[in-house]
């Protein structure tokens, strides 16, 4: 008999910790390799997370809802002498067979208090706790004093509940300052304050009044926290993409009879982006500080909606190693496995640049937030027949013609307006230099 330790696994170089959102087994329960364990959360995505081993549920740390540091010991599997044991790829350090169940405890059964960052290290606190702290009036002063027992001394769930507590019961003195309103990561500006206690404020008229959910609060966080680290250009070109279009209507019907896929207009767009990426590698950056990070890899990501009507960002990896029926492929997998909540962590990490189809929804056009850490997002808008002047030797003339516009945001502390609008023109000269005859 052995027990092997499933850990809450990494997921992006930036998530440090993921919500417990729902067991599926209990103690007791059989498992196999890559059965579903738990589903868990970050502000990513949701995921399930499989078991790495044939065997019996022996232990279960963490209840639903609780927020757990990535690679602490989540749950206990028992196995028959290890077998079938295997090790978790998107964990940080995996997991060996031990010969016996470790008995401490996890971190989070008896908090350590953490050392104070310096004043110059700015704290970074989950959506969870901000929600916590600003219900509950703590101001952000306030927050940045409690000693936090997680990860790098980050305050948890536990810790905050604690506080409030404690300052309920007199054991603190209540603060003079505003209530928290969501302080975003690496930074110490304070948003303007909201009422410390949102339930009883009062709306006049006929109204509804709507909870949002939690990957909405996450998208509006992260949405805020672009703009205010980000300065924002936005530049805008026209594309005439006729060629394209017939070419795609030419060929969708054998491509879909010897692919097995159907060919959006998406996998052509991402292939005219990474032509231009390796033209200005500069837009396929992030920034730390005062170094720029120029990434090799072209990581596309394209912003999918889900059935809620929110949006996410499934990543191809190295897209500029694909052919167009690669792209293909990705583009429909990744998309069916968001519709259908399927995408698993690494689908959503590493992008290095976002493409969004703001004309699927009818748009002409937008001005799209970037994606943090990264410093350009395109949107492509509806395509339309237009009438448009054709330049030829012979003259000029009318014709109608599919046309679209595309709106490119970028980091200005970056991406100067030379660059950002010199990539957005040879992205629409590579969509209307689009060959017609090309071949599959």
């Amino acid at each position: 008999m052995a027990i092997v330790e499933l850990v809450m696994p990494k997921m992006g170089e930036s998530i440090m910790e993921a919500t417990i959102l729902r067991w599926h087994k209990k103690p007791g329960d059989p498992v196999k390799v890559d059965d579903t364990v738990l589903e868990i959360a970050t502000d990513k995505v949701d995921s399930e997370v499989p078991s790495i081993a044939d065997g019996e549920i022996s232990e279960i740390l963490f209840n639903e809802n609780d927020v757990v540091p990535v690679g602490t010991v989540i749950a206990r599997i028992k196995t028959e002498n290890g077998a079938g044991a295997v090790a978790s790829p998107a964990a940080p350090e995996p997991p060996t067979t031990q010969e016996a169940p470790t008995p401490a405890p996890v971190a989070q059964e008896a908090p350590v208090t953490a050392a104070p960052l310096s004043s110059n290290e700015p704290r970074f606190y989950s959506p969870l706790v901000l929600t916590i702290a600003q219900q509950e009036g703590v101001s952000f002063s306030e927050l940045e004093k409690i000693p936090g027992s997680g990860n790098e001394g980050r305050v948890t769930k536990k810790d905050i509940l604690q506080y409030v507590a404690d300052k309920k019961a007199g054991k603190v003195a209540p603060a003079a300052t505003a209530p928290v309103s969501a302080p975003i990561e690496n930074t110490t500006a304070q948003a303007p304050a909201k009422a410390a206690n949102p339930e009883s404020r009062s709306y006049g008229g006929n109204v509804e009044i709507i909870e949002m959910d939690r990957m909405r609060k996450l998208i509006a966080d992260h949405m805020v926290k672009s703009k205010q680290v980000s300065p924002h250009v936005s530049s805008f070109a026209e594309a005439d993409v006729t060629n394209m279009v017939n070419w795609r209507n030419r060929v969708k019907g054998t491509f879909e009879k010897r692919e097995g896929e159907k060919i959006t207009f998406m996998p052509l767009f991402i292939e005219a982006i990474v032509k231009c990426i390796k033209k200005y590698p500069l837009v396929n950056c992030s920034i730390d500080g005062d170094k720029i990070i120029i990434k090799k890899d072209i990581n596309i990501g394209m912003a999918t909606a889900l059935p809620s009507g929110n949006l996410i960002v499934p990543v191809i990896k190295n897209a500029d190693m694909l052919n167009l029926v690669g792209l293909t492929k990705q583009v429909n997998s990744l998309a069916t496995a968001a519709r259908n909540n399927k995408l698993k962590p690494d689908d959503t990490q590493n992008g290095t640049f976002t493409i969004t189809n703001v004309g699927t929804f009818g748009s002409l056009g937008g001005t799209p937030i970037i994606n943090q850490p990264q410093v350009a997002i395109l949107a492509v808008g509806a395509i339309k027949k237009r009438p448009v002047v054709i330049e030829t030797p012979q003259g000029d003339s009318i014709a109608i013609r599919h046309m679209m516009y595309l709106s490119m945001s970028y980091d200005h502390r970056i991406v100067d307006g030379s660059i950002g609008a010199s990539f957005l023109s040879a992205v629409a000269a590579e969509l209307e230099n689009f060959d017609p005859e090309r071949g599959l």
